[in-house]
């Protein structure tokens, strides 16, 4: 099977209008410059996918033009890589970006700095125009990246869809007896067969009392009788994220479990219910907890319960802002895509974790799946 209609990857022009609107909160907040490392900010407003390194690859974005810093003897290679237009500007070996940067940047104003530089840019430029000029660029970033846009819903519903029929391709391979390991290569095999970029992004198969450690067990695990199974897997479509996660039982489920089972997905159906325009992030946390609570688990971050936030924003990261968690007043709006896991965890026994994403629509929320079925049915 082929994941139908991929959807048209972001256009250039859509980034033109990014920079057009960060160069506007750069007016409104008496910025002079925005310094890009190579992060996915860089990608998000250039287009320019590059990796971290000790040598500073980025950008510096002004009032009137975009200028790329870039070592020498890499520009070769960034003139083949996709990147809207700019004005490129090389550094030997010998020099120091940071010089760069501050002339480009100009001898007066604010310059914001990508939150996800390393510390050592930060130092060496503090060291050329003085720490008073350099100022937090998340703010002002993170504001622009909150609200997808239709452009990057599209690809980030293709990317979840392809996840999911990857995970029922993973559910018809279980069987007593497998290595958790292979059912990972097999999920990596799957995403590149399906046209996710370099296969899984990530990938968690947990079995038995494995499944009560959020993030998996080291070492190999074998697939008993009997285990509750949890698996948590993703991939990259031009750029964006999925992430989606089922738990479930082969076989018909034991009381416990099932129980334990329709509490959690209960717990997520609070959150998604709670998850209307206008209201604060931390009242689907609060949603998820009420859930548990009456039933007699938590309180809190106590155990058995949820040991964790009940979801997190996603795009070209896989965990961004709007994180759904207690203290955070972020008011849900249009545009604002998150994940819906409220994890359910009994210690040394099992945990269930049921992970679906929300996309804020005009008229309120949309999964992008459809939750699961029930303790052995982990698809609608």
């Amino acid at each position: 099977m082929q994941i139908a209609n991929k959807p048209a990857a972001i256009s250039n022009a859509e980034r033109q209008e990014r920079l057009q609107r960060l160069r506007e909160k750069m007016q409104e907040q008496h910025l002079s410059a925005v310094l890009l490392g190579s992060t996915e900010r860089l990608r998000y407003f250039t287009g320019l996918v590059w990796h971290q390194s000790e040598r500073l690859l980025g950008a510096v974005i002004t009032s009137d033009a975009l200028h790329y810093i870039v070592p020498s003897f890499e520009k070769s290679r960034v003139d083949t890589l996709p990147h809207i237009e700019g004005d490129i500007h090389i550094w030997q070996e010998e020099d120091s970006p940071a010089a760069l940067v501050a002339r480009l940047a100009g001898s007066s104003g604010l310059i914001a700095l990508d939150d996800a530089l390393p510390l050592f840019i930060y130092h060496s430029l503090a060291a050329q125009v003085g720490q008073q000029r350099l100022v937090d660029g998340a703010p002002v970033i993170r504001s622009l990246r909150l609200k997808k846009s239709a452009a990057e819903i599209a690809i980030i519903d293709y990317a979840m869809n392809l996840t999911l029929e990857v995970q029922k391709r993973a559910h018809a391979m279980m069987r007593p007896g497998v290595r958790a390991s292979d059912i990972v290569r097999f999920i990596d095999e799957q995403h590149r067969a399906l046209g996710g970029e370099g296969g899984s992004s990530f990938c968690i198969v947990s079995f038995g009392q494995a499944t009560s450690l959020p993030h998996g067990a080291d070492g190999e695990q074998i697939l008993q009788a009997g285990d509750a199974i949890l698996v948590d897997t993703g991939t990259r479509i031009d750029g964006y994220h999925s992430d989606l996660t089922r738990t479930y039982v082969l076989d018909d489920a034991d009381a416990d479990f099932a129980h334990a089972w329709a509490i959690e997905r209960e717990a997520q159906q609070a959150v998604f219910d709670a998850a209307q325009l206008g209201s604060a992030c931390e009242t689907l946390d609060h949603a998820a907890r009420a859930v548990l609570s009456r039933h007699g688990l938590g309180p809190d971050y106590a155990l058995p319960g949820l040991p964790h936030r009940a979801g997190h924003g996603l795009g070209l990261e896989i965990h961004e802002a709007p994180y759904i968690v207690r203290g955070n007043m972020q008011v849900l709006e249009e545009g604002m895509c998150f994940s819906n896991e409220p994890m359910l965890v009994y210690p040394q026994r099992f945990g269930i974790r049921l992970e679906d994403h929300i996309y804020m629509a005009a008229s309120g929320p949309r999964w992008f799946t459809q939750p699961a079925k029930s303790p052995a049915e982990p698809f609608s």
